[in-house]
């Protein structure tokens, strides 16, 4: 595994930590203007937190501080993220936490729309553009995006299924508590911000490349060097000159597809490349660990 230099560790949290930071505000400002206004329920254990703090109001008449509630409800994610995941990736999705949930109770409510579906599209849009922020600094939201990183890199099993499923059973309950139009808007909401996260947020994405090539070994260590995967060489040959030709064949993560097409520009500016999306892959696929 590549190792990192002294400029790449210090820079880590001169990156991470204003990210983090607006991200969080971010969110909490979605939450007091769409999400408060429209009565949603975002997914994951904020969505949790919000059933919760509406349950109690509703049936104590107890009014619950949201940070309380989120940060007793991501106390087992954050273990899951400490144990098995990454201690650095952890603290800083701990900070996440903490200022998204200290942030929501200080910002005061804002009514932008009263449009439900307004509210919903946009809503969504604006929560999936923070978690991406987030994601792409290096750390999560919490909650069940812990559990979705252990289950991708650790188990290797597709999270999809499962967050949905959390998902669905909170908007199960919502449905029969507080009525069925929120919880069927609410998922117009997730589905909008799981839509922005599939386009801006790619590392567990992956792209194949086919490069034809006169010096493979050269392009497969600028490969290796940049996104430490390793490559095959194919031998071919070309139809219309019936020459010998040398075929690289990697597959790499979506989000570092470009700097790999890059490296290989730079040590052979004539080779001839093929990027093709990835739909399913099997078998090994390296995916560097969280620090």
């Amino acid at each position: 595994m590549k190792k990192r230099s002294f400029k790449e560790i210090i820079k880590r949290p001169l990156v991470t930590v204003p990210a983090v930071t607006i991200a969080s505000f971010i969110m909490a400002v979605n939450y007091k203007t769409f999400v408060a206004t429209g009565g949603l329920y975002p997914g994951g254990v904020s969505g949790l937190s919000i059933l919760v703090i509406r349950l109690f109001e509703s049936s104590f008449g107890i009014s619950l501080p949201f940070s309380l509630v989120n940060m007793l409800l991501n106390a087992g994610p954050v273990y899951i993220g400490f144990r098995f995941i990454g201690k650095k990736f952890t603290l800083y999705s701990v900070l996440m936490i903490v200022l998204n949930s200290i942030f929501t109770d200080l910002i005061p409510a804002y009514i932008i729309t009263e449009d439900i579906l307004l509210i919903a599209i946009f809503g969504g849009i604006i929560n999936g553009a923070a978690i991406c922020i987030c994601l792409n600094a290096g750390a999560t939201s919490g909650g069940t995006d812990f559990i979705s990183v252990f289950l991708s890199e650790r188990r290797g099993i597709d999270s999809f299924n499962i967050i949905l499923g959390f998902n669905a059973f909170i908007l199960c309950i919502a449905g029969f508590v507080f009525g069925w139009d929120k919880a069927l808007y609410s998922i117009i909401f997730q589905y909008a911000g799981t839509a922005v996260l599939k386009g801006l947020y790619k590392k567990y994405q992956q792209s194949t490349l086919f490069i034809v090539t006169e010096r493979p070994n050269d392009v497969c260590s600028a490969i290796y060097k940049v996104s430490a995967h390793g490559a095959t060489i194919l031998e071919g040959e070309g139809s219309f000159e019936h020459c010998e030709r040398n075929v690289v064949y990697s597959v790499v993560s979506a989000a570092q597809e470009k700097k790999v097409i890059n490296a290989v520009k730079a040590v052979d500016p004539s080779a001839f490349i093929n990027e093709v999306k990835t739909q399913r892959l099997t078998g090994n696929f390296y995916q560097p660990k969280q620090d």
